[in-house]
């Protein structure tokens, strides 16, 4: 465990063979990014991503297979070995979503759902199946929209 920074960079001065374990899952931020643009160029290093990489983040370009990406500014080519495991997430899937949607909504005062994450296609499915099945208003919004929630709309 390197609680501390300063303890996260003297992995580098451990001898391999190592695994370094990191939180960061899309790689968008904090200690994995030194990691990655030291182990990324080696041949000999594996990237093991577990769990789903949201478009336009790190993680994606390397769950892709993208030979170069950019980390601090500067490019890192990709020699390494990349390995996705799936179906590990902390988020609910579509059914247990649209349970919890049934399940908000007694009483009548749910008006709307905001779908806000998920590939487009799978927000487009998940906004269609709680408005024919619930009959409850969902919406996917387009960055910049705007709704006013004060009106009963």
């Amino acid at each position: 465990m390197t609680p501390a920074v300063e303890e996260s960079k003297h992995i580098n001065d451990v001898p391999a063979p190592k695994i370094i374990i990191a939180g960061s899952g899309m790689s968008n931020g904090g200690r994995i990014l030194h990691h990655e643009s030291r182990y990324l160029p080696d041949p000999k290093s594996t990237l093991l991503i577990i769990g789903y990489q949201v478009e336009g983040c790190l993680g994606r370009q390397l769950q892709r297979g993208d030979k170069e990406v950019t980390i601090f500014g500067k490019k890192v080519p990709v020699n390494c070995r990349v390995v996705t495991i799936g179906g590990y997430s902390a988020h609910a899937d579509q059914p247990a979503l649209l349970n919890w949607v049934k399940e908000a909504s007694q009483g009548g005062k749910l008006k709307n759902v905001f779908i806000v994450q998920g590939e487009p296609i799978a927000a487009q499915a998940l906004r269609n199946l709680i408005h024919d099945r619930l009959d409850i208003k969902a919406v996917v919004p387009i960055e910049g929209q705007v709704f006013d929630l004060s009106a009963d709309a």
